[in-house]
């Protein structure tokens, strides 16, 4: 017996499932072999890391073909909950973190509650004065190829890569927001507040999901298949003053986002995405 193969006792509540019908059983093997998964983890106390059952021995266990077995284990893969290496195996993922984006402030503020707070880090990988795309300046009602300061920042979270920000903050209302280098790796929001009076407000959010482009797998440390979401926005002073458009770049296998917002502006459309960004002109700072 293999050192991985579960009990009997553990093994027959995935397949007898008291009180579920049986065309239901017979229609949805693929579940029958991820409620064998949750029960072997709940039953022996697996914990992210944790290596499960090969394909063969799961697919052995719960009396299915193999090509059931992949199709749960895509199912529990993209929904976070275990993640597989090739030619290693299957293993518990742990659990995502959450996020609430529609929070105001920094990147802190849009954590959820996790019981303890976590150690957010820095590292601050550009900061010139550039051209803002039209999309930018429309956003943020400047004249098309206004200067804007481009801060690109890799953030990590408990010591590992997790967010890659991009910030573009109109160089007329942080006109030295390039000297303040130090201060840049700490709260971005909280400088703007505290040097020109920007404090975040209210935003306006874009969400989509991408295949993560190369320089996207360097910096979080991803694998060539790997998707990440990508967040855009703008961010609004009290005073409705619009002050950073916005990118955030999650992996996507490691974040889970809970968003409870107000009516949309719709200062930007799709199609208008394609233009995020900004064009170099001036001095780079980094």
């Amino acid at each position: 017996m293999s050192l991985l193969e579960p009990t009997q006792d553990e093994v027959r509540p995935a397949l007898d499932a008291p009180g579920r019908p049986a065309a239901r059983r017979a229609t949805l093997r693929y579940q029958r072999v991820i409620d064998l998964i949750d029960t072997i983890i709940a039953a022996r106390g697996l914990e992210s890391g944790s290596l499960l059952p090969t394909q063969k021995e799961l697919a052995e266990m719960a009396n299915v073909s193999l090509i059931t077995v992949r199709r749960a284990l895509d199912e529990l893969e993209r929904e976070g909950r275990v993640i597989g290496h090739q030619g290693v195996g299957t293993f518990v993922a742990r659990p995502r973190i959450v996020s609430q984006p529609a929070n105001r402030g920094g990147l802190l503020a849009t954590l959820a509650e996790r019981g303890t707070t976590p150690d957010v880090q820095t590292h601050l990988l550009k900061v010139r004065l550039a051209t803002a795309q039209p999309t930018i300046a429309r956003a943020l009602g400047l004249v098309s190829g206004s200067p804007v300061w481009q801060v690109i920042r890799l953030r990590l979270i408990d010591g590992q890569p997790l967010v890659i920000e991009q910030a573009l903050v109109p160089g007329a209302l942080a006109p030295d927001l390039g000297t303040w280098r130090d201060d840049l790796q700490e709260s971005l929001y909280g400088l703007l507040a505290r040097r020109y009076g920007l404090a975040d407000d209210h935003e306006e959010q874009y969400l989509e999901v991408h295949p993560a482009g190369a320089r996207e797998r360097r910096l979080l440390g991803l694998s060539a298949k790997a998707r990440v979401i990508r967040l855009r926005g703008v961010s609004f002073t009290a005073a409705d003053t619009p002050f950073d458009c916005f990118e955030q770049v999650y992996p996507a296998e490691e974040f889970a986002f809970y968003v409870s917002g107000q009516t949309a502006r719709r200062l930007f459309r799709p199609a208008d995405l394609r233009d995020w960004g900004v064009a170099a002109s001036g001095k780079e700072s980094a």
